[in-house]
């Protein structure tokens, strides 16, 4: 089953987006963009892709962007392209985790849409602000988790809450990576450097880089409440100031048990982030990098081998697979369906619709949810592995 291309309607003009952050050096800013095009819901027409202005207009041009729209300080492109009758419609964010509270709030109040990435922001207060701000302005706010994009992960949560595993009792998610197994940032590597920054990435390292990643597709995929935590965050590389390696143990309400362990120095391991999935009458397990297959198994019975697009496909992983099974779709496509589902709900805000109840896309809450869990992990670390309850 093939996505509707339209992001939910047809005839639409495409959304005009604009961009604060991902100019020339940067990673997520063109995968940002890459997503928002797959679908073809968004122009990028506006954006303050660089802190120093020469970059940040040379970095328009790269792009298309018109010179007059090509900015360098996001508080004036909010305020011009508020003032525009064309401005942009929505922003995207993509810069480290320091700018997102103070961007996301200029856009906001400038009327404007948010998609975010993640981390939400930089501390708990911030976030819980920035939720205040959301629910005050009424725009959307879209969080890029985009694991949550995955044909196979809404499969796997459809499959949860359609009662096929029945009570759930274990969870565990990994995420690994390898990347910083050396002092990477010391080279002046730009990613490195400010994940590494806590003045620029927060208290967490590994747990705010990626860790979230994994609660989040936990949280997503089961739809379970975390209660309480005992999180040991290590810094095994000499003179690094964030963690970068995370074993956390997880007590669910209702009784679920899990562990999650998060990782950039297991050496070996590229984009290692896999979940498993157990209850009463069955077990699911996914892997991102083979994002098309999710293992089903019925307690007593063989292994089923699920694919995209194939025998056995929901509805739910069906409206948002692009290309018949056996053709691969990843981690683009997996942000691209976040983008889609931002689209449809843009539009219908401006229609002054609610959404239809199938468009799924992280939240600001969400994201509130993933600071609460940084800070809870962080709390309990500095505790000696204390059990700290979420709030």
């Amino acid at each position: 089953m093939v996505i509707e291309a339209s992001g939910g309607g047809g005839g639409h003009a495409r959304i005009r987006l604009g961009m604060v952050g991902g100019g020339q050096g940067a990673f997520i800013g063109s995968v940002h963009r890459t997503a928002a095009r797959i679908d073809d819901q968004f122009v990028l027409t506006a954006g303050a892709l660089a802190s120093d202005p020469a970059r940040a207009k040379a970095s328009a041009r790269e792009l298309g962007i018109a010179d007059g729209r090509a900015y360098t300080s996001f508080e004036e492109m909010a305020k011009a392209e508020a003032a525009r009758p064309d401005g942009i419609e929505a922003v995207s964010i993509v810069t480290p985790n320091h700018l997102h509270a103070p961007v996301a709030r200029a856009f906001l109040e400038a009327g404007i849409h948010v998609i975010c990435d993640k981390p939400l922001t930089r501390s708990l207060a911030e976030a819980e602000e920035l939720v205040e701000l959301v629910r005050k302005t009424g725009k959307i706010f879209v969080v890029t988790h985009n694991y949550t994009g995955y044909p196979m992960v809404r499969q796997a949560r459809a499959m949860v809450a359609n009662g096929d595993l029945g009570e759930i009792r274990l969870v565990q998610a990994e995420y690994l990576q390898d990347w910083l197994t050396e002092p990477l940032e010391a080279s002046g590597h730009k990613q490195a450097a400010w994940r590494t920054d806590p003045t620029r990435s927060g208290a967490g390292g590994c747990i705010g880089d990626i860790g979230t990643h994994a609660y989040n597709l936990a949280c997503f995929v089961t739809g379970l409440e975390l209660e309480e935590l005992l999180a040991q965050l290590s810094t095994f590389v000499g003179g690094r100031r964030l963690d970068d390696d995370v074993q956390i143990l997880l007590k669910w309400k209702g009784g679920a048990k899990g562990m999650l362990w998060a990782s950039q120095v297991a050496v070996g391991n590229e984009n290692g982030l896999t979940l498993r999935v157990y209850g009463t009458k069955g077990g699911l397990e996914w892997a991102q990098e083979n994002p098309n297959y999710l293992w089903f198994t019925r307690y007593g019975q063989p292994k089923q081998f699920l694919t995209r697009g194939g025998a056995g496909a929901l509805v739910e992983a069906g409206r948002v697979t692009r290309v018949p099974s056996g053709h691969p779709e990843g981690y683009l496509e997996g942000f691209a369906t976040i983008y889609a589902e931002a689209a449809r709900a843009i539009r219908a805000a401006q229609a002054g619709k609610a959404p239809d109840p199938a468009v799924i896309f992280p939240t600001v809450e969400d994201g509130l949810a993933g600071m609460k869990f940084i800070d809870a992990a962080v709390n309990s670390s500095a505790s000696n592995g204390a059990w700290i309850r979420m709030t």
